[in-house]
């Protein structure tokens, strides 16, 4: 699948597809003439088509076939990711792009390793942002997670409190995600700590503004991979994979 802005895939029988997602397609992906192509503007609308011309080694034109816009799934999946360090970061943003979640928010917990601040900071976000678009379109999804930026302990307990549903993934607790009853509608926020675990305080303060703390069986898993490992379940649960 390859992103082009929805103005371009709105009207008319044919769609030309340029700059780095026409050069990706022609000189990466080599597309030929006569191949069938999906495009999407990554907020829910799909566009199925045929490659009709080759005009460069960066621009195809193709012809529209169909054109679909997929409706919101609901419940929403907000996952609230601790961050990780060095190359772990990204690999929670493909694993929680690939399974469905909606938006991906980095926080900055207590004992996170990795600290966000100034240009590094801009530097992270966009890279979580690049691979969330790179494995949005893998996963041929029609609408990408949003990335937001760095949220703060506070913040992440408006978000419970605003929620249709919360829960914390915490190790030490005595309820089953599996035995959580989740709501239908509106919108879940998961909450994923860090290496270092998720402090007393910020597990109270998160229970205070209405999350249920759970745990995912005996294993524990790394931060990089709860998170997936929970909507994956929530999507299932939900209905949402139905």
């Amino acid at each position: 699948m390859f992103l082009a802005p929805r103005a371009d895939l709105l009207e008319g029988t044919q769609v030309t597809l340029s700059g780095p997602e026409g050069r990706h397609a022609v000189s990466v992906v080599r597309v030929k003439v006569g191949e069938h192509i999906d495009l999407s503007d990554g907020d829910g609308l799909l566009v199925a088509g045929r490659v009709v011309e080759v005009r460069n080694p960066d621009e195809l034109v193709i012809e529209v076939l169909e054109r679909i816009i997929d409706d919101v799934v609901l419940p929403r999946l907000v996952v609230v990711q601790a961050i990780p360090k060095g190359e772990r970061g990204e690999r929670a943003v493909e694993l929680l792009t690939e399974v469905g979640a909606d938006a991906i928010i980095p926080w900055a917990a207590s004992r996170c390793i990795a600290q966000w601040k100034g240009d590094r900071a801009e530097k992270a976000l966009t890279k979580w942002e690049n691979t969330a678009k790179a494995a949005g379109k893998q996963a041929r999804r029609s609408r990408l997670p949003q990335v937001t930026g760095v949220a703060t302990t506070g913040d992440v307990v408006s978000m419970i409190a605003a929620a249709s549903g919360a829960i914390v993934l915490h190790e030490e607790s005595t309820t089953a995600l599996t035995d959580w009853n989740p709501p239908i509608d509106g919108e879940i926020v998961v909450v994923v700590g860090p290496e270092g675990g998720i402090t007393s305080d910020e597990v109270e303060a998160f229970r205070e503004a209405g999350a249920q703390i759970v745990h995912m069986g005996k294993s524990i898993m790394r931060t990089s991979t709860a998170g997936a490992a929970a909507v994956a379940v929530l999507g299932a649960v939900t209905g949402r994979w139905s």
